[in-house]
């Protein structure tokens, strides 16, 4: 997850307007879109405001971007858990190579289907013949 993006989730969790974490930092709403777009760079001074706003260590925003379970504590001391997937794709791959191995299986099933309504149509047709 990208910084600006934890941050945007973070906002939410909090239940802020993006006004109300504009005014928080002291900035324009636009400008604080802009961050929370990905389409403003955040200088450490910026960082550390933010980080502040939310009472959280300015390193759990900057964290790496492969892990896979964000934890945070809201201001009114709600705790939220969020387990996805950003920045890894192993359980996805995994998740695709099932719902393809079903398909193959349906697939399958299909073909057996078809070949036995063909072979109950010939015993249909012999003992018509009879």
């Amino acid at each position: 997850m990208e910084v600006h993006d934890k941050i945007r989730v973070m906002r939410e969790i909090n239940q802020w307007s993006q006004e109300e974490m504009a005014e928080k930092l002291s900035m324009s709403p636009n400008g604080y879109a802009k961050i929370e777009r990905g389409q403003s760079s955040i200088n450490l001074d910026k960082l550390q405001q933010i980080a502040n706003v939310f009472n959280i260590d300015m390193g759990e925003l900057i964290t790496c971007k492969d892990r896979s379970i964000f934890f945070a504590v809201g201001g009114d001391n709600s705790y939220n858990l969020t387990n996805s997937h950003f920045g890894t794709n192993e359980a996805l791959t995994v998740e695709n190579e099932k719902l393809n191995a079903l398909l193959t299986m349906k697939d399958e099933l299909l073909k057996q289907k078809d070949a036995e309504i063909m072979a109950l149509k010939e015993v249909i047709e012999l003992l018509k013949a009879k």
